[in-house]
């Protein structure tokens, strides 16, 4: 069975500028190019729509830009911006505010997110506290019923009385 060529997947020669980039790399996350700088900036995790939006502005560059359009000029600017997050936003953006051993307000992108979530919860076991225990033991850990949701295992249904 032969595929047919889909014809359209990448522009013409003339649509595209020169110095276009399909592919751009920014804080070990590859970004696609042909997405508008707003809507491309959210594939980096730990940056949301709004965050997107504050990081655009800072750089004054209109919000329809493709990625794959910024020079390596715009892109290392970029690159410092999102490295250097707290010095740019109010700390009420950032997404780990008032550390716990450091006191600093932090923001968290990409692996390290991921890490820091993890020794959080690590902490909370440590330190044996009720959100710890609920982690521990696989409960729901922000006051959410149990009894009739949340059901895992082989037991599902209603266990009723046998008269």
């Amino acid at each position: 069975m032969a595929r047919k060529k889909t014809e359209g997947t990448k522009p013409a020669e003339d649509e595209t500028p020169e110095g276009f980039k399909y592919i751009i790399r920014l804080v070990n996350t590859d970004v696609d190019g042909n997405r508008k700088m707003v809507d491309a900036l959210t594939m980096i995790k730990g940056v949301n729509y709004r965050l997107s939006k504050a990081i655009v502005d800072i750089l004054d560059l209109p919000y329809d830009k493709k990625a794959g359009e910024l020079t390596d000029e715009e892109i290392e600017k970029l690159e410092e911006v999102l490295l250097n997050l707290p010095k740019h936003l109010p700390p009420w953006m950032l997404n780990h505010r008032k550390d716990l051993f450091s006191g600093e307000d932090i923001h968290y992108l990409s692996s390290d997110l991921d890490s820091s979530r993890r020794d959080d919860i690590n902490h909370l076991k440590k330190i044996r506290c009720y959100r710890g225990i609920r982690h521990e033991t696989g409960q729901k850990v922000r006051g959410q019923r149990t009894r009739s949701n949340g059901r895992s295992g082989a037991t599902i249904g209603v266990v009723r009385r046998r008269r």
